[in-house]
């Protein structure tokens, strides 16, 4: 477990293409040897991918040299909007306005006055704010709000971080937000200094499980099942009022219903997307 420390900001789409090296293995250390065209290492089990924002061949082989265990094993190039699965634009989802960085001048653009600001750049970290999981979570987040006061929460699986964002610009003031992906929450502390909420939301790298006993009174969790189903099964997890756990598919979000009913945990409301992701939001008795 680390408490991430502060990445290179910029203000500037650094991302126009991406250029992804695929090896087997966990390189170690990267940073110090790669040059400022390195973006981050995204590891999933022993295995790793190295994102440049130019081609880096002759970086990869260095560390490859440094690291004899380590196997490559392919090489991708592709847009940054490729990778995202469209273009990074400002959007609106609930009362809140969504921007990335680099266009931060939209910040005064195209949103009523009501609106909440966001500043994020989800780097090449999964949770841009367009999957329909992450905006249930956000009309979750504003339900519970709407009817509760809510001063502390903690974050499962918090990615580029835009459900600490959003809940704390709703009014809590004291989140954990926990990501088992360095480079994921590396890029959710970014996210919390772009958005100069370094007081409100503190991230953490480490195992969801490892945070189970953290006092809140909200739960947000949009994870694999995998790591939401060891949760569910913990009395503890349950020490808490207020429940939003997304992520889920059909049988996956019935399975979850049924741990949360054994646990008096009444479902507040519920979202279905295309019959396949399932968000619950739920309120101990």
């Amino acid at each position: 477990m680390r408490t991430c420390k502060d990445p290179e900001e910029s203000l500037e789409n650094p991302y126009n293409d991406l250029y992804i090296y695929y090896l087997k293995g966990r390189p170690n250390p990267i940073n110090s040897v790669f040059e400022s065209a390195f973006i981050g290492n995204w590891q999933e089990n022993e295995y790793s991918f190295l994102f440049f924002s130019k081609p880096s061949s002759d970086e990869v082989e260095g560390i490859l040299n440094s690291n004899p265990e380590l196997v490559f094993l392919e090489e991708f190039h592709m847009t940054y909007d490729q990778w995202q699965g469209s273009k990074i634009e400002p959007f609106n989802v609930g009362r809140f306005h969504v921007v990335p960085p680099w266009q931060r001048n939209e910040k005064k653009k195209n949103r009523c006055r009501e609106a909440l600001t966001i500043l994020l750049d989800p780097g090449v970290v999964f949770g841009n704010g367009l999957h329909r999981t992450t905006r249930d979570c956000i009309k979750a987040l504003e339900m519970v709000f709407s009817s509760d006061q809510i001063k502390s929460a903690i974050d499962f699986g918090t990615g580029t971080g835009i459900l600490a964002l959003a809940a704390s610009l709703l009014g809590c003031s004291r989140i954990l937000a926990v990501d088992l992906n360095f480079l994921a929450a590396t890029t959710a502390l970014r996210n919390i200094r772009l958005n100069n909420l370094e007081n409100a939301i503190m991230v953490v790298q480490g195992r969801a499980e490892d945070f189970i006993d953290s006092a809140s009174d909200l739960v947000i969790a949009n994870i694999h099942y995998d790591v939401m189903k060891d949760l569910i099964a913990s009395r503890k997890f349950y020490n808490r009022k207020w429940f939003i756990l997304s992520g889920l598919l059909r049988s996956q979000a019935t399975a979850v219903r049924a741990d949360l009913f054994r646990n008096r945990i009444n479902i507040i409301n519920s979202w279905e997307c295309d019959g396949i992701w399932h968000t619950l939001l739920g309120k101990k008795d």
